[in-house]
C-alpha cells in the first residue's frame, strides 16, 4: 500500500472514532428527547461508520480500486481529509 492510502486509512480511521463519539451523543439525545431529527442523526452516524469501515477494508483488501494511480489516491486522500474536517467540526460543535 502505498503511503498516500496509508494515510488515507488513518484518517478513515480518525473519522471512525470521532463517528462513534457523535453517534453516542445523539443515541443519548434520542432517549432523552424522542425526536425524529436525532434519529436522522443517529443514522447519518451509521452510515458513515459504515462508509468508512468499507473504505478501510477497500484500501487494504484491494489496489484495483484505485488503480494504483497517484493522482487518484491523491483524490482519495483530499476527500478523506476534507471529511475529516466536516466530521471534527461537527463533533466539535456537538459535544460543546
Amino acid at each position: 500500500m502505498s503511503t498516500t492510502l496509508t494515510i488515507a486509512t488513518a484518517l478513515s480511521g480518525l473519522s471512525i472514532l470521532l463517528l462513534s463519539v457523535l453517534t453516542a451523543v445523539w443515541v443519548r439525545n434520542y432517549r432523552t428527547f424522542e425526536s425524529t431529527l436525532t434519529l436522522g442523526l443517529i443514522a447519518f452516524g451509521v452510515a458513515m461508520l459504515l462508509e468508512n469501515a468499507l473504505a478501510i477494508y477497500f484500501f487494504f483488501s484491494t489496489t484495483m480500486l484505485y488503480s494504483g494511480d497517484p493522482v487518484v489516491q491523491t483524490a482519495i486522500l483530499a476527500l478523506r481529509c476534507l471529511q475529516l474536517v466536516a466530521i471534527a467540526f461537527l463533533t466539535y460543535v456537538t459535544v460543546k
